[in-house]
């Protein structure tokens, strides 16, 4: 996954200093392979793509929840796909080309129609890796503009080298980043079959470019990664109060059913929406309050109460991780 700058422009050097104590805390979490590992390999080899029925002419495949790695095939996030009179419309395309390949297969077996769009919910790497199979059958990308700048970053063509050699063999050379042929800049809805999809700019929240789709006439929510549901959700130095206010305007929509980037299918959006929101909000408080007070973050974190969320998944390989990125946000932008 990728980091995101907690502000613009360069960093100072107290910045950089911090953010190379991040890289340490991320390499030992790794190096140690924890609950990351753990996840992946409990769940022996990956499953193949196959995608559920969840409401009429909507399929979810749902990937693991664990973190990426070869043994997984980096299918730990969610892809989904919606079955029109004149085709199919497919909300992100999983972690690798080999998943897509299969989703396209499992396409085919419910509909002989071709795959018209992919709309990309963010580039996250889980999120993008299959893109490639779809442009080659044919189909249009659509995503947020502020894609662009990720797909021509040094960390986007790094984590893309990262990734072939931690993902081999499902991600390797032949492996591309793919641009998207509508880059959407704000509300936009596209129409396909009869179905409207909205396409709503949620960013900056979990990434710069989240964008969230909504099908009205079937109150059906694909939120991609503003939802992660039944797990810690993945922050990084994402734009934590944004994020909250995203969560806030989606609980909003009063949408019947939930497609999450992560998870399976809700059923309940108010509640599920509520309880990723719930965490950002006591991360910022926790966080906020020990930053305010000068308070040492090993200290902070020992102290703060993380009874409500240490039972969901991935809580031991991403919390304290999260809390040490909203501490460093919380106490360079003086944020409350």
């Amino acid at each position: 996954m990728r980091m995101y700058g907690l502000m613009a422009g360069r960093p100072s050097v107290k910045t950089r200093g911090r953010r190379a104590a991040l890289r340490s805390l991320l390499g030992a979490l790794a190096g140690a392979s924890g609950g990351w590992v753990t996840a992946a390999r409990a769940q022996a080899d990956a499953p193949a793509v196959t995608p559920l029925q969840v409401a009429p002419d909507i399929y979810l495949a749902q990937g693991l929840p664990a973190m990426g790695s070869s043994t997984n095939r980096n299918y730990v996030s969610n892809a989904a796909f919606v079955v029109t009179r004149e085709g199919v419309v497919v909300i992100d395309a999983l972690g690798a080309p080999v998943l897509a390949e299969e989703l396209l297969a499992a396409i085919a077996r419910v509909t002989p129609l071709p795959v018209r769009h992919v709309i990309v919910t963010h580039f996250h790497a889980d999120h993008i890796y299959g893109l490639q199979v779809f442009r080659d059958r044919g189909a249009r990308i659509v995503a947020h503009a502020a894609g662009r700048t990720y797909l021509h970053s040094e960390t986007a063509a790094l984590r893309l080298a990262s990734s072939r050699e931690e993902l081999a063999p499902w991600v390797d050379e032949r492996t591309r980043l793919v641009e998207a042929d509508q880059w959407v800049q704000g509300p936009e809805s596209l129409r396909l079959g009869g179905l409207e999809f909205q396409l709503r700019p949620m960013g900056p929240a979990h990434t710069p470019e989240d964008l969230a789709v909504y099908l009205p006439s079937r109150g059906v929510l694909f939120s991609g990664d503003i939802v992660f549901r039944n797990r810690v959700p993945w922050i990084g130095q994402a734009d934590s109060a944004r994020w909250i206010t995203a969560l806030r305007e989606l609980i909003a929509l009063k949408a019947r059913l939930i497609v999450p980037g992560h998870g399976p299918v809700s059923s309940a959006p108010t509640e599920d929406l509520g309880l990723t929101l719930d965490y950002l909000v006591h991360l910022r408080q926790a966080m906020g309050e020990a930053a305010r007070n000068l308070e040492p973050f090993d200290e902070a974190y020992a102290r703060a109460d993380w009874s409500r969320f240490e039972h969901l998944p991935l809580f031991r390989a991403a919390n304290r991780v999260n809390a040490y990125n909203t501490y460093l946000l919380m106490e360079q932008t003086g944020a409350r």
